[in-house]
């Protein structure tokens, strides 16, 4: 049985048991007990959630002129903040009423102006002007009116936070000629307009047509497929391809920062496996052997180069004179270049120390017949002196007593026979050649390299085609002066020789540190940046004027993800290679053992006949 009260309340049960379950169902905890703050403060400015604080602003005013994707700033502010668009469409009879009667009003004004004798007003022209292309428009049907309105609202722990991060926002958006207003007072109708119910309590719109509203659109991504050239990744935002031709661009250079085991050297290797089958020309310098497995699956030549190597490189060889050069300037640039191979070698060297190494450098060659008038393209390997020549003649110079000390051990010492003999490597026919120098000493490292991008200069130089030179832990070059000149050397004149140069550290503030550094990255039209150390992003963010969202995302990525920029345009990406192509690049100890227990078991079984 149930009673009903006076005042026409909800029927209570006289039941004692259905009394008792009426109690126990209103003692239950709902979604909505459990999803409410404890409570809330609503003060002239603030809404107080609990322990959270919150604030809300909206965009007032607008520029004559917006840029696309002007919002992204905020849509990718590094702070917790709620953002609504609120588009009201709006009658274009209505609009076309109004915008018949402002230009009757600007008209009016103008001709009065004339009448009275005054000078132009081209800020009435201006808005007569306007205001007659928009109703034209209006009346094709090609844009329409709205009104529109943009709400945030920032959290904090405190008041001041959250002041801290509205301020922030104010600055961004004042930058862009977009003005905000805090909507004190009416702090609950913000809120409100800015949490998933769809209700634009705040009304505080503007009118704005298609054109500059389609600007405010927040989810831009840029399109970096260029529709030809090789796949580099996936488009992390709207998950298109990412292709790219490097020899389309200003010039076909690139580098990539990463820390290590962030998969540089596997995204390098599959640019290189796919550019071998674009007829590109690919020659490598391997600190670290990683590219040796690679080598061999597509037959390129793979070179050692050690103290025990029976593979040498000569400093002292000429490169080939090309059609319309002058021999005497391939001469005195090629003894520039052994000048520097011998600053690194042997460290500080004194102005006059230089005089005397530029004038033992003339003696070798004038003693095996060398001079500007020689025809160089006529010389074997054997033609051409070796350090060795040089160590004798500055043993018998005067005043050259410390610098063949220093030089000795090259020739006679411990290093000997690592720089002392002629050319014999042979890279004709390869398209992909390999220079690995893992089993030399680190002091040596750096001389190798440059010897080697000493090598390479001279075969851009006589034998011209499309061509990358990849330059694996660049950072080796970057720590000593004229080594760091020479590589940024190549990368500034390479693109005469329709070649791109790709720099590849882990190190990057040694890279950066050098005065060579920043220029080899402003003239590098491809970079990519893979996940990065906090030691390190600080330096990564001012060279790369990155967001504080794009720093997050390289900090955060996994191997093999970061942001790829192609000249002016970047956007997040993620290296993927097929199963064949990991198989062939792969770095990995556990996957290349696997692959070569693979092999054996088939020559075994080849061996027993099976097959």
């Amino acid at each position: 049985m149930f009673k009903i009260g006076k005042d026409k309340q909800k029927a209570l049960p006289t039941d004692p048991i259905m009394q008792s379950q009426e109690i126990y169902q209103q003692g239950l905890a709902t979604i909505k007990d459990l999803i409410a703050p404890s409570a809330v403060k609503i003060s002239p400015s603030h809404i107080e959630i609990g322990d959270i604080s919150a604030r809300t602003i909206f965009v007032m005013a607008f520029p004559k002129f917006l840029n696309t994707n002007w919002f992204s700033p905020i849509i990718n502010i590094d702070f917790p903040i709620n953002i609504s668009i609120f588009i009201h469409p709006m009658d274009t009879n209505d609009v076309l009423k109004d915008l018949q009667k402002t230009s009757t009003q600007v008209q009016s004004r103008i001709n009065m102006e004339a009448s009275s004798g005054k000078v132009r007003n081209p800020m009435l022209e201006s808005a007569y002007q306007n205001v007659e292309e928009l109703r034209t428009r209006l009346q094709e049907g090609t844009e329409k009116f709205f009104k529109t309105g943009i709400y945030l609202t920032a959290f904090g722990d405190s008041k001041e936070e959250v002041n801290s991060i509205i301020q922030e926002i104010e600055a961004i958006l004042e930058a862009q000629l977009v003005y905000v207003k805090p909507a004190d007072f009416r702090v609950e109708q913000g809120f409100l307009s800015t949490i998933p119910l769809g209700e634009d309590s705040l009304n505080a719109s503007n009118s704005l047509n298609t054109s500059p509203l389609s600007t405010t659109f927040p989810f831009v991504s840029a399109d970096l497929s260029s529709n030809q050239g090789i796949l580099y990744g996936i488009n992390r935002h709207n998950n298109s391809l990412v292709l790219f031709d490097r020899f389309a661009m200003e010039n076909a250079n690139m580098v990539v920062f990463a820390k290590s085991g962030a998969g540089k050297s596997y995204a390098i290797k599959l640019e290189v496996l796919r550019s071998l089958m674009m007829d590109t020309n690919v020659i490598i310098i391997d600190p670290e052997n990683e590219y040796q497995h690679l080598c061999n699956t597509v037959g390129g030549s793979f070179i050692k180069i050690s103290l025990n190597s029976k593979s040498h490189l000569n400093p002292f060889d000429i490169p080939k004179v090309g059609e319309g050069e002058d021999p005497a300037d391939v001469l005195r640039n090629n003894i520039a270049s052994i000048i520097g191979l011998l600053h690194i070698m042997l460290g500080s060297v004194t102005p006059e120390e230089d005089s005397v190494l530029d004038k033992a450098i003339h003696e070798v060659y004038s003693i095996r017949d060398i001079s500007a008038q020689t025809n160089f393209n006529s010389l074997t390997p054997e033609s051409f002196p070796t350090m060795s020549d040089l160590y004798e003649v500055l043993r018998n110079m005067e005043g050259s007593e410390s610098l063949a000390a220093r030089l000795e051990r090259y020739t006679e010492g411990i290093f000997s026979g690592f720089i002392n003999q002629p050319t014999n490597i042979i890279t004709k026919g390869a398209n992909l050649v390999v220079f690995n120098i893992r089993d030399l000493e680190s002091e040596l490292r750096p001389v190798a390299m440059y010897m080697v991008l000493q090598y390479i200069w001279n075969e851009m130089r006589s034998d011209l085609r499309k061509r990358m030179v990849v330059v694996d832990e660049a950072w080796v070059m970057m720590q000593h002066e004229d080594a760091a000149s020479f590589l940024f050397g190549i990368a500034k004149r390479c693109r005469k020789y329709y070649t791109g140069l790709t720099t590849i550290t882990q190190d990057i503030n040694d890279f950066m540190s050098s005065r060579y550094g920043k220029p080899i990255v402003t003239n590098s039209s491809l970079q990519l940046l893979l996940k990065q150390s906090p030691a390190a992003i600080d330096t990564v963010v001012d060279t790369f004027y990155l967001t504080a969202q794009e720093k997050f995302l390289l900090l955060e990525s996994n191997v093999g993800e970061g942001i790829f920029f192609a000249g002016n345009k970047h956007a997040a990406i993620k290296i993927i290679a097929s199963y064949s192509e990991d198989q062939i690049i792969t770095s990995d100890p556990r996957q290349l053992l696997e692959i070569e227990e693979a092999k054996k078991e088939l020559e075994e079984e080849e061996d027993t006949g099976m097959f």
